[in-house]
């Protein structure tokens, strides 16, 4: 099972609630942290420490979506690993325009035209989101087979959404 779901004692979930989470980390980091154990041996105060590194990468892995998603994906063999996992063809094709407006905004700076790629993006990120709401709710399976697909599917498209906006952000900046 996933170690930090499993640490922070709460349900494999894409989503969660974040105020059990905080509450959870808040105690467990009192509970694991290296000055309440400054008189045990040494062999304890390494094991508390880096109980407490856990604690502490957990809850930032956990308190974001995109990070548990992938922390999710990960844990269940659905990600390939970096540029080994494929997008859907159609998805490409659409972000073709796109990939050629900031092509040429790379030679021909236009701030409108920078404005109008900006919200052909937040476009798609809308209608992605609104796509997955219901996939990734909290009473879906993350073990079903579909839902782990779509979730894999949503975030290798989300996060070319998010290199795309950044690549548009450099060329505003030139």
């Amino acid at each position: 099972m996933m170690k930090y779901f499993k640490l922070f004692d709460i349900p494999v979930a894409f989503q969660i609630d974040e105020s059990i989470l905080k509450s959870k980390f808040l105690q467990l980091s009192r509970d694991t942290h290296p000055d309440r154990f400054t008189l045990e041996s040494e062999e304890k105060q390494e094991e508390m420490l880096e109980l407490s590194t856990q604690v502490n990468e957990g809850y930032k892995v956990l308190r974001s979506f995109d990070k548990r998603l992938q922390y999710i994906l990960q844990e269940k063999g659905t990600l390939a690993g970096e540029g080994q996992d494929k997008l859907p063809q159609d998805f490409l094709m659409e972000m073709m325009d796109i990939n050629e407006v900031i092509m040429d905004l790379q030679f021909d700076p236009d701030p409108e035209k920078t404005k109008a790629a900006k919200d052909q993006i937040a476009a798609f990120d809308a209608e992605l989101q609104k796509a997955i709401e219901g996939v990734l709710s909290t009473d879906r399976n993350v073990d079903d087979a579909d839902t782990l697909s779509a979730a894999k599917d949503y975030y290798l498209k989300k996060k070319y959404l998010t290199r795309i906006y950044e690549n548009l952000d450099k060329v505003g900046r030139m």
